[in-house]
C-alpha cells in the first residue's frame, strides 16, 4: 500500500475545507474527536465490565459459600419484624400526604 505524500495530503485538506467550509471545520474536528474519545472511553469500559465479570464468576466456582453462613429463608409473613408491602406503600402514602399538606400550608 503507497504511503501518502506531502502533495496527497494537501489535496484531501483542501477537498475538506471545500466540503465543510474553513468556519466549521474546527467545530466538526471538535465533534470528532470528542466522539472518538467517547467511544473510547465506552470501549474501554465494557472491556474492564467483561474482564470484572469473568473474575467474579471463577472466583465464584472455585470457592462455594460454606453452608452456615446461608441464612434460612423464611417468608416475609412469618417474620413480624418485615412490614408488608401493602403496610410500607400505605405509610408512603400517610407521609407523602403530609408533605403536601405543609406544602399547600407554606403556600397560603
Amino acid at each position: 500500500m503507497p504511503s501518502l505524500g506531502p502533495t496527497e495530503l494537501i489535496i484531501i485538506g483542501l477537498i475538506v475545507i471545500l466540503l465543510f467550509g474553513a468556519k466549521k471545520l474546527p467545530d466538526t474536528a471538535r465533534a470528532l474527536g470528542q466522539s472518538l474519545r467517547l467511544f473510547k472511553k465506552e470501549t474501554k469500559k465494557m472491556n474492564d465490565e467483561d474482564e470484572e465479570s469473568t473474575v467474579v464468576k471463577a472466583q465464584a466456582e472455585t470457592v462455594p459459600p460454606p453452608a452456615a453462613q446461608i441464612p434460612p429463608a423464611v417468608p416475609a409473613a412469618a417474620n413480624p419484624a418485615t412490614p408488608s408491602v401493602e403496610d410500607r406503600l400505605r405509610t408512603l402514602e400517610e407521609e407523602n400526604a403530609k408533605l403536601r399538606a405543609a406544602q399547600a400550608d407554606k403556600q397560603n
